[in-house]
């Protein structure tokens, strides 16, 4: 098993290089290359697959870009019961419950080679016992039924146009069906956005991304979104947080 240490931009291709045919290859034996990656103000050492056909492979440059974004806005995570969708590696999981101490679940395609990745990281990097996580494929019937995740998050996970439907049908149910684990209502919290403030309502969906998608597929998931009750708003840089529509969220200056 090679080690090497990795840049966030070392790593990626051109942002316009054609992935399609990276849905169609198959492979049955796995191969492994462990990086050391830069994160702010901490170096993990993170297991990725040499190829996976679900591109859970590698760390994808919105995970370096969202970890700055949450280093800068602390606020946004801090208390939270989190849990991230589309986790591949569990690598910004892990630096986050490491960071903030923070209550998060990983997720990830049904896959069980995935969620042995993630748990080897977990130990490879002090975590144990490792993060719980949850196998679910997008559009499937949710393993539980009363989730109790306030704050749900996400990064570059928008390269295939034809899984928004599935996407936005799993936070659609997320965030509607969130149960808070004391029975109580949870009031809002704080962030920052550009020197103003912003209460975020709990639940919450906060999406980082850095791969280029083109307007109009943007769009199709934004619309998606409105079009299922939710309510999409940008709050930093490329950071948007979508909620229930039902929830407000009410800007005020700090």
């Amino acid at each position: 098993m090679d080690i090497a240490l990795f840049s966030p931009s070392s790593l990626f291709p051109d942002d316009d290089e054609d992935t399609s045919s990276h849905e169609e290859t198959t492979e049955t034996q796995q191969n492994y290359v462990e990086r050391r990656h830069e994160f702010p103000g901490m170096e993990l050492l993170i297991r990725e697959f040499s190829f996976h056909q679900l591109n859970a492979n590698l760390l994808w440059p919105g995970t370096f870009a969202f970890a700055e974004s949450l280093v800068r806005h602390r606020s946004w995570v801090e208390g939270r019961r989190c849990i991230e969708l589309g986790s591949g590696t569990g690598a910004l999981a892990i630096y986050l419950c490491k960071s903030f101490s923070l209550d998060i679940t990983t997720s990830d395609y049904d896959d069980q080679e995935i969620e042995e990745n993630i748990a080897h990281n977990c130990r490879a990097n002090g975590i144990t016992p490792v993060l719980p996580h949850i196998k679910h494929t997008w559009g499937d019937t949710f393993p539980i039924t009363d989730p109790d995740w306030d704050l749900i998050i996400a990064s570059d996970i928008l390269l295939y146009v034809k899984q928004y439907v599935n996407l936005i049908k799993t936070l659609s149910f997320l965030l509607k069906s969130y149960q808070p684990k004391d029975n109580k209502a949870v009031p809002q919290t704080e962030i920052e956005q550009n020197g103003a403030g912003v209460r975020l309502p709990r639940p919450a969906f906060l999406m980082s991304w850095r791969r280029r998608i083109g307007k109009e597929d943007e769009s199709l998931f934004f619309t998606g979104c409105e079009n299922a009750g939710l309510e999409v708003k940008h709050i930093g840089s490329r950071v948007y947080c979508i909620n229930p529509r039902q929830t407000t969220t009410v800007f005020e200056t700090v």
